[in-house]
């Protein structure tokens, strides 16, 4: 009897991974990937950018709006920002690998036309995604791993991180079987969501903090 279950239903992203290629056959297979339901939704995927030899990969949780539109990461306001806190640490952006652990935009939308509101991604939508993420990690073999937030944490560490415990230190882990050296930071989305000036001011200082330990692990 033929199968009629979906391949989102799978909640796997596995069989859509090409053989070869490197990172370009990633990409156009990724455009394709129905591996969980939010590609439903979604404009598009959004995969990594960046350089094949990139010696650090920054991780983020899943596109935002603006990155839902263009099809790149961090091109919104949040992407702004963490490019001044990556200078400001001593970290060139253009050298760097940016992607997310998710590659399609979750959000909740009160009607058609209103505002899309994002939304976290579970566990399950990031397990599946996970391929992708396991995958870039092989291609570009990164010195060192930078994890922007809980969820970025959680899909390569498992759902016990705690971004509040670790951030600002140099971590040592085994991924995918590679031995990785990370440096976990909060999301630069929560430093927009700063309540007032002092506290935004307080939270942009925090996250550079974190990063000039990223940029002295390089050094």
């Amino acid at each position: 009897m033929v199968s009629t279950k979906a391949p989102e239903d799978a909640y796997t992203a596995e069989s859509f991974l090409p053989d070869h290629g490197g990172l370009p056959a990633l990409r156009r297979a990724a455009a394709e990937c129905r591996g969980c339901p939010l590609h439903r939704d979604a404009t598009q995927t959004v995969f990594g950018v960046g350089d094949r030899n990139a010696r650090v990969m920054l991780v983020g949780e899943q596109p935002g709006d603006q990155e839902d539109r263009q099809g790149k990461p961090f091109v919104g306001p949040a992407g702004r920002l963490l490019d001044r806190a990556l200078q400001e640490a001593g970290l060139d952006p253009a050298k760097a690998y940016v992607t997310n652990a998710v590659k399609h935009f979750k959000f909740t939308q009160a009607e058609p036309g209103k505002r899309r509101i994002h939304k976290a991604p579970t566990l399950r939508e990031m397990t599946a995604c996970g391929p992708w993420l396991a995958a870039e990690l092989a291609v570009v073999e990164p010195e060192l791993i930078v994890l922007l937030g809980a969820s970025a944490g959680k899909a390569l560490l498992g759902s016990s991180f705690r971004v509040g415990e670790v951030r600002g230190t140099l971590l040592e882990r085994e991924i995918q079987g590679r031995p990785e050296k990370l440096v976990a930071t909060v999301h630069p989305s929560s430093v927009l969501r700063a309540q007032d000036d002092a506290d935004r001011e307080a939270a942009y200082a925090g996250l550079v903090s974190d990063l000039k330990v990223a940029a002295r692990a390089l050094s």
